[in-house]
């Protein structure tokens, strides 16, 4: 099968198959997803800020254009040997999966797709077409585990030449983890406080980072599902005065409401309750926010999670368009997530 392992993704984007005409990248940590692609985009070759060269696309503008990136496959590059296709957004869309499932049955000759996409169950039509293809290749990304930490942690002191203490060390990596441009940007800040020293120390550690490992993601996430509406806008205000993306909000929210809607049709089907399905979770859901995940899974009919994941897809499409609005645009669409679940709970 067209895929990697998890522990296998970073050996193949050192040397990507020479064939390989379409390239999806996914998996619920966004930040690693977007580092990968664009790794492999380099190993292109092609110069990245050329758009004659590499046409970004939204997933969601495929999807309504059918044709639209079989067209641009089939199209003959003018000023390079090839032309990169980077989709981002890629999620359950089945308009870009049948077009996806169409180059991979004729491969272009001119032209690679990259594509960027969350968390996929197995079973979607996206996953399912590129992990059949011999002419494809999936590569997953999850959550670093400590091992990957620390090779963040060294590679970005690396560049700087400079050293971390034991103590140190373990300080900063119980902070990070959640996400992999959070970790790295995070490592990259404690780099530029410490600029002249040789060796990071704990005192340097517990002056510049705070928690990036999800712990703030995922108080909004639960927050909206429970329908706390004050709760929410206190952490998401919180969250965004730090500097941190509005999109990892979004994203989290959407993977737990994917996985929410699978548990959900479990119950539906009177396999088993909501307990049940909870604690047989994989990836395992963390203790504390198991009571809220059943009584989310109980709240929410199907049709409500559907509704849902439509507004958080559209929120998400819009803070791409509009970056500036990012914040205000994710704010509002879960915030109407966390008013319907409110009275869901009455």
């Amino acid at each position: 099968m067209a895929q990697k392992k998890a522990y296998e993704v970073d050996a193949w984007l050192a040397r990507p198959g020479e064939h390989t005409a379409v390239v999806l990248v996914y998996g619920p940590d966004r930040g690693l997803v977007s580092e990968r692609a664009r790794a492999f985009a380099m190993q292109t070759g092609l110069p990245l800020d050329d758009p004659f060269s590499v046409v970004l696309m939204d997933a969601a503008e495929i999807d309504s254009d059918q044709g639209r990136l079989i067209d641009e496959a089939r199209t003959v590059p003018m000023f390079s040997p090839k032309r990169l296709l980077w989709v981002r957004n890629a999620g359950a869309q089945k308009g870009l999966a049948e077009q996806v499932k169409l180059l991979c049955a004729e491969p272009p000759a001119d032209a690679v797709v990259l594509i960027e996409a969350a968390d996929l169950k197995k079973g979607v039509a996206l996953r399912t077409v590129v992990e059949a293809s011999g002419a494809a290749m999936a590569l997953p990304c999850y959550a670093d585990a400590e091992r990957d930490v620390d090779a963040v942690i060294e590679a970005e002191l690396g560049k700087a030449g400079m050293t971390i203490s034991p103590d140190a060390r373990q300080a900063l990596r119980r902070n990070l983890g959640g996400d992999r441009l959070a970790t790295r940007g995070e490592v990259a800040k404690l780099v530029l406080y410490a600029q002249g020293s040789t060796q990071i120390d704990l005192a340097d550690v517990e002056a510049m980072t705070g928690d990036v490992s999800g712990l703030s993601v995922d108080d909004a996430v639960d927050a909206v599902l429970d329908g706390r509406v004050d709760a929410f806008d206190t952490v998401f205000t919180r969250h965004s005065s730090n500097g941190s993306q509005a999109y990892q909000v979004l994203a989290a929210a959407m993977r737990q409401m994917q996985a929410i809607q699978l548990m959900r049709a479990g119950m539906d089907a009177g396999n088993r309750n909501a307990a049940a399905l909870v604690a047989a979770a994989r990836p395992p859901i963390f203790f504390s926010r198991r009571k809220t995940i059943e009584k989310a899974v109980e709240r929410w009919s199907a049709p409500a999670l559907q509704r849902a994941l439509a507004r958080l897809q559209t929120a998400v499409l819009a803070s791409r368009r509009r970056p500036d609005l990012s914040v205000a645009i994710a704010r509002q669409a879960l915030l109407g997530i966390a008013v319907e679940s409110a009275r869901a709970g009455r």
